[in-house]
This record gives structure tokens, sequence and C-alpha cells, in this order.
């Protein structure tokens, strides 16, 4: 099957590291389409929760395909977030078709598009970064009680059922701070005269526009590959939210040239290195892999 052509595609929150991160499917994702412009917007690699050393061959294969991608000339923006903020230090650092910045700015077809992860309007973070992360650990294990929860659901021949928008859709505090973070980015790009405002962080995909006296925006929000599984996609000046779930991908599951690659060969492939088993990642007592199934920029 063809691959779709498309002039940019974003994706955010995918967590790499993290038991919840469902690394197959973005690689089927990936797979399956042709973008001039990729955006990585922020969180994609979870270095807060780096010393679980839990980083399975899937994940790695992630990385192997957007450097591949990066390689073959697609250009692909990584813009930090705050679960892999050590990154912020390589800020304006440019690699051949890769770029790593704190925000960016594009022009798609005479519109300004400001893209940023949007951590900077969460204040436990900004001001209690100790509470955010260890909300980081609890999300995490609600996402592993949870994918039992799934696994039994569906053996019983019921449909998935997420926990965590359950809560996030019944405590109001919750429901007001996504409204507030909306609000916040959209009022703020219309007072710098972008079209275009485009966020990750609080796993919300959404594309809705704002309007006050000042003038009007689109928001947009990328969501996530913990939950939702999905993307944003703009082509022919428009733009779409891509649902993993709503579609079929299964040609483009796995690349050829990863079938058959261990830990081992993947690693030395990124970093082209050798590297001895012992220092291959390995997963905790108990826990099992999950089976195979132009620009501007500046610092925010």
């Amino acid at each position: 099957m063809k691959k779709r052509k498309i002039e940019l595609a974003v994706i955010s929150d995918v967590h790499l590291g993290t038991y919840g991160c469902h690394a197959d499917e973005l690689i089927a994702y990936l797979n399956s389409i042709q973008p001039k412009k990729l955006v990585l917007n922020g969180d994609i690699i979870d270095i807060w929760q780096f010393k679980k050393r839990f980083f399975p061959a899937s994940h790695l294969k992630v990385l192997k395909k957007v450097i591949g991608m990066a390689s073959k000339g697609t250009e692909v923006y990584y813009i930090t977030g705050n679960h892999d903020e050590m990154l912020r230090k390589f800020s304006d650092t440019s690699m051949g078709n890769f770029k790593i910045s704190n925000k960016l700015v594009l022009n798609l077809d005479g519109k300004k598009a400001w893209i940023f992860h949007g951590d900077v309007f969460d204040v436990s973070i900004q001001n209690a970064k100790w509470l955010a992360k260890l909300g980081g650990y609890g999300y995490d294990m609600l996402i592993l009680i949870n994918s039992v929860v799934n696994w039994c659901l569906l053996k019983m021949g019921r449909e998935k059922y997420s926990l965590s928008k359950r809560i996030k859709n019944s405590v109001k505090s919750a429901v007001k701070y996504i409204n507030n973070f909306e609000n916040v980015a959209a009022e703020l790009a219309i007072e710098n005269d972008y079209d275009y405002v485009i966020c990750g962080h609080i796993h919300q995909p959404k594309k809705e526009r704002f309007e006050n006296k000042n003038g009007s925006t689109l928001y947009l929000n990328s969501g996530d590959w913990v939950e939702n599984l999905t993307a944003l996609e703009y082509s022919f000046k428009r733009w779409r939210i891509y649902h993993y779930n709503h579609d079929k991908l299964s040609p483009f599951f796995v690349d050829e040239d990863l079938k058959e690659m261990d830990m081992n060969d993947l690693i030395a492939s990124i970093t082209d290195k050798e590297v001895d088993a012992e220092d291959v990642p390995h997963f905790p007592e108990g826990v099992e892999e999950k089976p195979s199934t132009e620009k501007d920029h500046e610092t925010l």
C-alpha cells in the first residue's frame, strides 16, 4: 500500500520508557505516512521515569524510525516538554534534518502556526515539580492497572474502558484546568496574531476555533499515544485529528528491516556503537514487554 503524502504531522506525549506507551501502534502510523515535516511536540521520551530501566525494543524502534525519516528528507522538529526537559539544554541544536527547540513557528500557506508543548501553563510544574513527578508515576501505574482491566474486558467480549478518562471527566477541577489551558493558549495566540496554536501536554486531542474581540485562532491539540493514540495532520490547507483506533494500518505494522533486529542491533544502529549484553535495558521482575501487535524558532 502507498504511504499517504501530507505536508505536516504533529505527535506529542508518546512517553517512551513507560508502560502505557503504544510504541508499536505509533510505528504503524509513521509507516503509513510520508510527511514533509514531522513535529514531535514534547514528552516523546519520558526522562522523568528512566530509573525504572524499562525501555523495550519497540520503544527503540520508534527512535530509529524517526531518525530514518529524517535521513530520507523529512524535516523533523523535536520540541521539548516537561518529561523530556533535560533536552532543553540542546535547544536550537540542528543535525541535518533533525532540529531541537523549545517552540516553533511555521508558515503554512501564508498562515502562522505557533507550536509548543504547553507545560509552561501548568502551575504544578512551575511551582511544585516534585508533585507533578509524583502525579506522573501515579498516572503510569493507573495506565498499567487499566491495561489489566481491559485485558479482562476483552476476554469477556466487552469494549475497553479508560479509567483515567473517567476520572478526568468526572473531576470538576480537572475539567476546569483543561478549559483554562485551552483558553489561555488561544488568547495568547490571538494576541500575537497566530492563525493556529498547536499544543500537547494535557492528552486531550482537540480542534476548535476560539474568538474574542481581538480576533480568532484555531486551537489544536495532538492528544497522546498513551490513551487516545492521536496525531494532527495538515494537508491541502486543512487540519484534521488522526485517530489510530479508527484506521486500519496492519500492512504498515512493522518495517521489514526491523523485524529481525534484536536489542543490540537496534542500539548499535542508533548510536553506531557496539553494546554489551549487560548494558541492555531489561524489564523489572515479573513485567514483560507488550507483544507487537519557513520556520522561526526561539526559546519560549
